[in-house]
């Protein structure tokens, strides 16, 4: 979980008050589910003194900040819900008075940008170390180790507006990067800087590489990877910044910048916004004006409050705890699917540095933390029960130990990942796959249909090891499903894959019998159109009549996908359809 350290004097003062006793203040952090992990040394000066706070919501980025935990803390406490009128709006007609213009030659590279101003005020030392934390924490915690968003802070002074953002041949540009002192070109800057090290792996392969140029071709910055020496070199005393973002994901990149200006507006500093003109179609358009704010609103009905709080609430109740949350609602009639009567509830709109709220039940669980569970009555169990295991856990531990035994490797995967894993490599169509609806970054956009993917992306980085190699997976996939009452359905399946030079259909066969020998179970083959497998070498799975699964030999094209240079069998099979 992410870890912070604030200024001890600058987080109290955003927060509004001091906490006379630990204890206090640990439980005035759990609104922001956080709690302290180091306290301060008290024989240092106050200036000097710093918090370690250990934030514990991975869906909650606004709170990885000096200003974001405090403002959480503040409002929470009764402080007045901050308001943001920087922030411009689908259909608006704000007006900026710096630009940045977005070329087509970066659109299959990094494609999406926002930034804007903050003036009004010098930067200090603890500012300074406060906005160098932030824009590390998002970029490698939420930005995937700056793989889907990277930040740049600029001094404005010696800036040409408009900036351009472009696609540049990595050996034709060079500049002095930051902590350097001679210019290297991005394809040096890569294999000879520090940062170049560390996150070269983000570009090193692209024919294209990104850069952002002011319109006298002064470089800013060769983002993900490192800022200039002269435009990109923000020092305490500055007055007048640029804060930029780039990556993959437009609502990632913009909920990131939407924080940060947040942040530095809770700080004192005033926020302009910068207009980013686009020659190629966005999510947002082609014109963006950021900050920009396209979070939508969820209505949650008071029946669901009651159902998942076990009190109930009036709508007044439930506007004012999340009125604590700094979350603006207000009453409100809706009809669910499927229902025709009108339902009375609330209808919740994020705040500009949130975008957290997917379901009726993210609404819920802050009308709970704004009200405080202290609030709510202790009830005791009515239902004794005893916990064992089901079946399928069993039947699953005992597949395990078969695996292992015939000489294969566990592994363990996420369960969501990449339209790009999971279908284009995969040579699927993606007919049954589900997609989240709101998804914090495209790399976990869907939800897995199959272990096969995951099984191949571990051996698409395992071609050091030595072969044979032999991996498994028993783990849930979830798929579209028009039988199922929600549409979905949620398995347990078995994958596993054997890659080597003596891999083939015969040694996929021997593995599939001596596995089903040992689990006492009878099945039958059938011929197989499975586009993963090579034709004529795959073969379904039939247990009673039914598919249950698929084995044979990967096909070719899906190796290649994943950068596999030796024969590889593998098989899935339906534990749950078994049992």
């Amino acid at each position: 979980m992410p870890k912070i350290e604030v200024n001890e004097e600058v987080f109290y003062t955003l927060a509004g008050r001091r906490w006379d006793t630990r204890d206090a203040f640990e439980e005035a952090l759990t609104c922001a589910k956080a709690e302290l992990d180091e306290d301060s040394d008290k024989s240092l000066p106050a200036a000097e003194r710093t918090l370690k706070i250990e934030l514990n919501d991975t869906n909650r980025p606004d709170l990885w900040a000096t200003a974001g935990c405090a403002r959480q803390l503040r409002i929470h406490n009764g402080g007045k819900r901050p308001e943001y009128p920087f922030f411009s709006r689908a259909g608006g007609a704000e007006k900026a008075g710096h630009k940045v213009l977005v070329e087509a030659s970066v659109k299959g590279v990094r494609p999406y940008l926002a930034g804007f101003i903050a003036k009004g005020r010098a930067v200090t030392d603890a500012a300074l170390r406060d906005m160098i934390q932030t824009q590390e924490k998002l970029s490698w915690n939420f930005g995937r180790k700056r793989r889907t968003i990277s930040m740049g802070l600029y001094r404005i002074a010696i800036i040409q507006w408009p900036i351009i953002y472009k696609g540049v041949d990595p050996d034709a540009v060079s500049f002095v990067p930051l902590q350097w002192d001679v210019p290297l070109t991005l394809r040096e800057i890569l294999k000879q800087h520090p940062k170049g090290k560390e996150y070269g792996f983000i570009q090193e392969h692209e024919p294209v590489h990104p850069l952002l140029v002011d319109s006298k071709n002064a470089v800013l910055s060769y983002p993900p990877i490192i800022n200039s020496a002269d435009l990109g070199a923000v020092q305490v005393g500055d007055t007048d910044l640029f804060i930029e973002l780039t990556g993959t994901d437009q609502p990632s990149v913009t909920l990131a910048a939407s924080i940060m200006a947040c942040d530095l507006a809770d700080q004192g500093y005033i926020i302009e916004p910068v207009l980013v003109e686009y020659q190629y179609d966005t999510p947002f358009g082609r014109n963006v004006t950021t900050p920009f704010y396209f979070q939508e609103p969820v209505f949650c009905s008071l029946a669901r409050v009651e159902k998942f709080l076990g009190e109930k609430l009036s709508a007044d109740e439930c506007l004012a705890a999340l009125e604590r949350m700094g979350v603006r609602a207000e009453k409100a009639t809706a009809t669910e699917r499927g229902d025709t009567l009108e339902l009375e509830g609330i209808r919740a709109w994020p705040p500009e540095y949130r975008n957290d709220f997917l379901h009726a039940a993210d609404v819920v669980e802050d009308v709970m933390i704004g009200r405080t569970l202290g609030s709510f009555k202790p009830e005791r169990p009515r239902d004794f029960t005893v916990g064992r295991l089901t079946p399928i856990t069993y039947f699953s531990r005992r597949v395990k130990e078969i695996l292992v035994g015939m000489g294969y490797q566990e592994m363990i995967y996420n369960y969501l990942g990449s339209r790009k894993d999971l279908v284009e490599n995969m040579r699927g169509k993606g007919e049954r796959i589900i997609r989240i609806s709101n998804p914090m970054t495209e790399n976990y956009e869907y939800a897995r249909d199959s272990v096969l993917a995951s099984l191949m992306q571990s051996e698409s980085v395992s071609g050091h090891a030595v072969y044979p190699h032999r991996i498994f997976e028993v783990g849930k996939v979830a798929y579209r499903d028009s039988g199922e009452n929600y549409g979905t359905s949620t398995r347990q399946y078995l994958g596993f894959v054997h890659a080597g030079t003596e891999a083939n259909f015969n040694t996929a066969s021997a593995a599939l019998q001596t596995l089903f020998y040992y689990i006492t179970r009878e099945y039958e083959v059938a011929e197989s159109a499975d586009p993963r497998f090579i034709p004529g070498r795959a073969a379904a799975i039939l247990y009673q009549g039914k598919k249950v699964g698929v084995f044979g030999e990967v096909h070719p094209e899906l190796l290649e996908n994943w950068g596999v240079t030796v024969p590889c069998i593998a098989a899935e099979i339906d534990l749950d359809a078994l049992l």
